[in-house]
């Protein structure tokens, strides 16, 4: 209950401000709030009251507005998720009332009802409690969970000790091996995402032993959110993306103020074929120290 009030509570202070421009996406797919046109028009031809002066409008209209305001408000408030740092629930909380958005978390609870579906609940946004937005450095980019028993726990690529690694994974610490001295592994990626290494999959959800199931039910254009944010309002971030599926989410991404190191994916197939010998974890330290940023411990796992 404390915490559904404090969530009501920070969504009730957004409202009437509007954030500068700066701070919301220009990419068409982000789903977070995009700057209303003044010359916005409904369908009739006339103006939207929302976008008139105050004083132009009836007192009956002016709180119509507010009343839809405030329920959207509650409405974005509920849908919010339990455990989103204060700094990446200031940029993304306009997503959560989002038709959208509403309609994806409808459709996961529906799965629910009816199968396993990973991560738990309670594990869907680790990628987000585990690495501070501030203090992103590094973004990996994968595809959607694992779809074993006890494999996803919300970062990509990764699983919990003691679930032996998939073959993705196991592929990943093949080239950590030889490109970074003294690597050894097992273990899982948790400690790198406590140094800044975003580890974010398109598709937050899927249904057990189905991969893909969850795709295009509405993950993505969350996650595009995301992307779209880090690129736009932040620089000399390193994305590493593996995969086509990867190099595709990733085309927004603006290159001329960050780094894009990309290779094939690291799955049983396509590792051979140029993931492995990469170098892409020495690249990425050579590439933060350049721009003044302290190195990632990769054998931190």
């Amino acid at each position: 209950m404390i915490r559904q009030k404090t969530l009501y509570s920070f969504s009730l202070s957004m409202a009437g401000k509007r954030r500068p421009s700066s701070l919301e996406p220009a990419h068409p797919r982000t789903g977070l709030a995009a700057v209303a046109s003044p010359s916005k028009t409904v369908q009739t031809g006339q103006e939207d009251p929302s976008t008139l002066p105050s004083s132009r409008l009836s007192p009956a209209v002016l709180v119509h507005i507010r009343r839809n305001k405030v329920a959207l408000l509650r409405l974005a408030a509920r849908n919010m998720p339990v455990g989103f740092g204060e700094s990446w629930q200031t940029r993304l909380s306009a997503a959560f009332g989002k038709p959208y958005f509403i309609k994806l978390i409808g459709f996961v609870a529906e799965e629910r009802k009816h199968y396993t579906v990973y991560p738990p609940p309670h594990r869907v946004f680790t990628w987000i409690q585990m690495c501070a937005l501030r203090h992103v450095k590094v973004v990996i980019l994968g595809q959607d969970p694992f779809h074993g028993p006890n494999q996803a726990h919300a970062l990509c690529f990764s699983v919990r000790r003691p679930v032996p690694p998939p073959p993705s994974l196991e592929n990943i610490y093949k080239e950590l091996s030889t490109d970074i001295d003294g690597f050894i592994h097992p273990g899982h990626l948790s400690g790198w995402a406590k140094q800044g290494v975003l580890l974010l999959n398109a598709v937050l959800t899927v249904r057990a032993h189905q991969a893909n199931s969850h795709k295009e039910r509405g993950w993505e254009q969350f996650t595009d959110a995301v992307v779209s944010w880090l690129s736009q309002n932040s620089s000399g971030l390193v994305f590493l993306l593996w995969g086509s599926y990867a190099q595709k989410e990733g085309s927004a991404i603006d290159r001329k103020s960050h780094h894009v190191l990309q290779a094939a994916q690291p799955s049983r197939l396509s590792g051979y074929r140029g993931f492995l010998e990469c170098r892409h974890f020495s690249k990425t330290n050579e590439l933060q120290q350049k721009s003044g940023k302290e190195a990632i411990n990769w054998k931190d796992l």
